[in-house]
């Protein structure tokens, strides 16, 4: 298998599982697919930010042991990021509070960014800069994707300059056709679109690819669509036609489903 050089950018944080799980985990949109892509087996790179604390070096510890080039990883003052979450029977989980922490206001420096510039494709997940970035990567002709559904500031929902725009639907058909339309009035070359447990759907505004889930005993549905993120760029970049990358995304996040948290992990006490 052919490997390339992905980056992910962006967000990190301590999922805090509250009573009964009582458990913390690392995660976050761009580390959780940093992870998963090492996983794959591609040369994998984190560019974000934790705090001088335990939680901060816990998660480059864990980012190291899976694989993950942390060159990148700065330390800024401040709070490692923390999320706050409590899991339903149904393996759902619900964001009861997040805190961004030295996350916000992290950008990459101009090393980091001629570094980004190598890559054979940059994911970009939650970040309070405008949209700088992906427009910098974009004029220099790197491939880049964003998860804008981890973004709340209309600020940072911008599209422009992306190759895929990833975004949640949920199980609501009506949201789903005018995230679609928008995406595409917004001349985003590729939408793709998680939806729970109905599955996916991706567009690029001629061609429109469903695919199912896989059924599996969930356990904890968090990072499930960052793992689809990741198997879906894999397959991507690769070359794949679109069905396959919508099953290879809907595999990894079946697989992330079956433990807690968004990549397997030793969980530490709450």
């Amino acid at each position: 298998m052919k490997t390339f050089r992905f980056a992910a950018v962006g967000d990190n944080c301590i999922d805090r599982y509250r009573p009964p799980v009582s458990q913390a985990l690392v995660g976050g949109n761009a580390v959780n697919v940093a992870v998963q892509l090492a996983l794959l087996g591609h040369a994998a790179f984190y560019f974000g930010a934790v705090g001088p604390d335990d939680a901060g070096r816990h998660t480059r510890r864990l980012l190291e042991e899976n694989g993950v080039d942390v060159t990148h990883l700065r330390e800024r003052p401040g709070v490692t990021a923390y999320t706050d979450i409590e899991t339903l029977p149904s393996g759902d989980r619900v964001f009861l509070h997040e805190d961004f922490g030295v996350c916000t206001g992290y950008r990459p420096d101009a090393a980091g960014i001629a570094v980004l510039a190598t890559m054979d494709h940059v994911h970009i997940g939650w970040m309070d800069d405008g949209g700088a970035l992906r427009r910098a990567l974009a004029g220099a002709g790197v491939s880049v994707s964003q998860d804008i559904s981890v973004n709340a500031d209309p600020a940072n929902l911008g599209t422009e300059g992306l190759s895929i725009a990833f975004a949640s639907a949920g199980d609501d058909d009506a949201a789903l056709e005018a995230l679609l339309q928008r995406l595409g009035d917004d001349g985003v070359p590729l939408a793709v679109v998680t939806r729970g447990g109905r599955g996916s759907v991706a567009s690029n505004g001629k061609v429109r690819v469903e695919a199912g889930v896989r059924p599996v005993e969930v356990v904890d549905t968090t990072g499930a669509g960052d793992s689809f993120i990741a198997g879906f760029l894999a397959a991507h970049i690769a070359g794949l036609p679109l069905p396959d990358r919508l099953a290879a995304g809907r595999d990894r996040a079946a697989r992330t489903c079956t433990h807690v948290g968004g990549f397997p992990q030793v969980p530490q006490p709450l």
